[in-house]
């Protein structure tokens, strides 16, 4: 028997089209989640210097659960690059008018930090309602 360490090649793994409903899920919990599929920790071919994860399709953004005050008292901060720009809202706010932005920090901030995470975050799919045009391909629910 062979003991080598195997490392995935950039097109020796598929990926795959993976679909979760945000409707009632804590953000944290399903912003793991995603990330974890995303890098694709889930699989046994896992090689951190190699993109092995799966495009991943969130659906139901409006609807991701906030406990406790959080929606009221944390604030969503962006600075617009002028001087005294720095905009405050709060995650309630977020969730009305882009719903999909706060899903979408919430994972970017889970994945590593180099330049692989971008292509990670091109594989992600955030919709505000429970319709998405992804149709043409084969989904599995996560």
């Amino acid at each position: 028997m062979r003991r080598e360490t195997f490392f995935a090649k950039a097109g020796d793994v598929p990926h795959v089209w993976r679909h979760v409903d945000a409707d009632g899920q804590p953000l944290g919990r399903l912003a793991v989640e995603v990330a974890t599929v995303l890098m694709g920790k889930h699989r046994p071919e896992y090689t951190p210097h190699v993109d092995t994860g799966d495009f991943v399709i969130v659906t139901n953004a409006s609807k991701v659960a906030l406990t406790g005050n959080k929606a009221d008292q944390r604030l969503k901060m962006r600075y617009t690059e002028y001087p005294g720009g720095l905009k405050t809202e709060t995650y309630g706010s977020v969730r009305q008018r882009r719903p999909e932005k706060l899903i979408e920090d919430a994972v970017r901030r889970m994945l590593p930090k180099n330049r692989l995470s971008r292509h990670m975050m091109k594989k992600l799919k955030v919709y505000p309602g429970a319709e998405h045009p992804h149709s043409g391909v084969t989904v599995v629910p996560l």
